[in-house]
């Protein structure tokens, strides 16, 4: 399997000039815990994480590094720190040094990468553009296919994100449903926070237009599961 086979292609972005505030809002309201910052073409910049916030001194309590840190400090790392606590927007907080992948990347491949730079997420381009995103619980999802259900394989670009599209109007926690079509069935792997998200991401599948049956093999996750997804 590869990346186009398991990423989630209803990625939240936000612009360069997204006010941090609004960035903070994407996230609660959105419960994610990253987002990319774009350009105007879909080109990614960066990315704005729970941690480049969580460095802002109205959260902090504007902490001070110790002397000794000052005097070894590069000004290059002190300015970058600068713009993260103080900046408004997103070009001046995101992390600019971005991972990503292409469309054919092996789950291998992502894994190793994942590992590599300690990162739960990477971004997925074609041509440049950021065309979805893959995060650690997608690998298992993809592991999960790749073992329980060889059968399955991705159809239409196009049919798999009305789906995908479908499932995130209803507020579901898109980047753990893993959307699979193949003709003209759907069949929804990954899991959700509740029974009632569940139903609701079965429902909404069958809405989109092209789909003949879903099969919904969501899961429910425990409170330890999530834990573990997120440390």
């Amino acid at each position: 399997m590869q990346a186009k086979d398991v990423m989630t292609t209803a990625v939240v972005t936000v612009g360069p000039d997204t006010p941090v505030t609004e960035i903070a809002q994407r996230l609660v309201e959105r419960r994610i815990s990253a987002v990319p910052v774009v350009d105007d073409d879909g080109r990614p910049l960066g990315i704005v994480s729970e941690g480049d916030l969580m460095r802002r001194p109205e959260i902090e309590g504007q902490r001070h590094p110790s002397w000794w840190l000052a005097l070894v400090a590069d000004p290059v790392d002190k300015a970058i720190e600068y713009l993260k606590a103080h900046g408004g927007q997103a070009h001046e907080v995101m992390t600019r040094t971005l991972v990503s992948v292409d469309e054919d990347a092996s789950l291998e491949q992502i894994a190793a990468l994942l590992e590599k730079h300690g990162i739960k997420r990477v971004p997925v381009l074609r041509d440049g553009k950021l065309v979805g995103i893959v995060s650690r619980a997608d690998l298992l999802r993809g592991v999960a296919v790749r073992q329980g259900a060889p059968q399955l394989s991705a159809d239409v670009a196009g049919l798999r994100e009305r789906v995908a599209a479908e499932i995130s109007a209803t507020g579901v926690r898109g980047e753990f449903v893993n959307v699979i079509v193949s003709g003209g069935v759907v069949s929804l792997w990954g899991a959700t926070f509740s029974d009632e998200e569940r139903e609701a991401a079965g429902l909404a599948a069958s809405r989109a237009a092209g789909i003949r049956r879903v099969e919904n093999n969501l899961g429910v996750f425990t409170p330890s599961t999530r834990t573990m997804l997120w440390e």
